[in-house]
């Protein structure tokens, strides 16, 4: 017997996708049941949420369904704990008949085309592909507590990309005529990938601008004389380096980086300035510094450093919402953009797309947004042709991150 419920790291039930289409329709709106080609999901919260926080405890009769931590692509994730619980459909109908017959809420983020009170769901469609980002691997030098993509050094969900394979991308948006101004690479550690060089002469040497995500330390400056070469070539003003640090206190960019981070990044942020790189910082709001607290900070800790940065510019100094994908957060509906004063088009995914190569996969996919590279809802096949249509809004990213909070990860 395994008393899931009781493993608050537990966050999702995997099963395969025949048994996730066995479901009925209300009982998958009702707990947020989600399934793909490859997995089906139920979110735990919402069962213990129905039964007010009781235990139930499965049979464990086979490797079939698994459970999986904080994840909802169950792509190639190990189980935490094999374990088949015995009717687990006929428990979840029971449960979802209780909750229909006591006008419980639907869960919400469930349902693509409909919010939980049944309204339109908002849609962002694609206003021009300005920005097309690279995730060139997951593996990273560090192991941050709060890690939007989980990266550690050993985590190789998604692996390296090569400088073939960014080149594919580069020519079907030229083949598409894609008004790309834009190449983003984002990690993990970008400068892990021992093809970032190769990746960012391909992006400059076809005329973009490129945007590299680091965190400026170990890895970076073993690049530091191809950077320098690059620089050189493709001049300062094309390739841009936004270094991460996520408080302009030591002890609070060390509470989520780890101890000894701290001077590394502060060495890799001056080298960066002192060889006339176009440098530009990112932090996020986490520990709730309002956001001129936050400015005012990072303009007393650049002038300590000898970094010339105007903070004042958001394109500048990027502050980061957090994301907490427990946390409650609104459904956005499609008469939201009104009530707002928020327009679709200034969202990510209506100028950005990710290309992301799963471990195992035999080529990339495109995602619709850097945030969601494991969530199989918001991958969209593996060229720009097929990624390029609307995007529904329905992950609490979408709501919490981007359109209350007003994040972006390009400029």
């Amino acid at each position: 017997m395994v008393d899931w419920l009781a493993q608050e790291e537990n966050q999702y039930l995997a099963y395969p996708p025949e048994d996730a289409v066995r479901l009925s329709t209300r009982a998958r709106q009702l707990l947020g049941c989600r399934s793909s080609s490859t997995a089906g999901a139920t979110r735990i919260e919402n069962i213990a949420r129905s039964v007010s926080g009781a235990r139930m405890q499965l049979a464990c009769e086979g490797p079939t369904w698994c459970l999986y931590s904080f994840d909802q692509s169950f792509r190639s994730r190990p189980p935490l704990s094999p374990s088949c619980p015995k009717e687990v459909i006929y428990m979840i109908e029971v449960i979802a008949s209780t909750l229909a017959s006591a006008d419980a809420p639907l869960a919400r983020f469930c349902d693509p085309h409909r919010t939980a009170d049944g309204e339109r769901r908002a849609q962002v469609a694609l206003d021009r592909l300005r920005t097309l980002w690279f995730n060139t691997g997951t593996l990273c030098n560090l192991g941050c507590s709060n890690c939007y993509i989980e990266s550690t050094p050993r985590n190789d969900r998604l692996v390296y990309l090569r400088a073939s394979e960014v080149r594919c991308f580069l020519e079907e948006a030229e083949s598409l005529g894609l008004p790309l101004q834009e190449v983003g690479f984002t990690g993990g550690e970008p400068f892990m990938n021992p093809h970032i060089l190769d990746m960012l002469e391909e992006s400059l040497g076809r005329g973009h601008t490129a945007l590299v995500l680091t965190n400026a330390m170990r890895p970076m400056m073993k690049c530091a004389d191809g950077l320098m070469a690059l620089r050189s070539r493709f001049g300062v003003q094309h390739l841009t380096l936004r270094v991460s640090i996520d408080h302009f206190r030591r002890e609070l960019h060390e509470e989520e980086r780890g101890p000894r981070t701290w001077e590394p990044a502060m060495q890799g942020l001056r080298w960066l300035h002192d060889n006339d790189f176009d440098v530009r910082v990112a932090a996020r709001r986490r520990w709730g510094d309002d956001e001129q607290a936050m400015r005012l900070g990072f303009e007393r800790l650049l002038r300590e450093q000898g970094v010339e940065l105007d903070v004042a510019d958001p394109e500048c100094l990027v502050l980061f919402p957090e994301m907490d994908e427990a946390a409650d957060t609104p459904e956005i509906t499609s008469s939201c953009w009104e009530h707002l004063g928020v327009r679709p088009q200034d969202m990510m995914c209506a100028s950005s797309r990710m290309v992301v190569k799963h471990r195992g996969a035999a080529r990339p996919t495109v995602a619709a947004c850097t945030l969601l590279p494991y969530d199989e809802e918001f991958d969209l096949g593996p060229t720009l042709a097929g990624a390029l249509g609307d995007i529904s809004l329905n992950h609490p990213h979408c709501s919490r991150f981007c359109v209350l909070g007003g994040g972006s990860c390009s400029p």
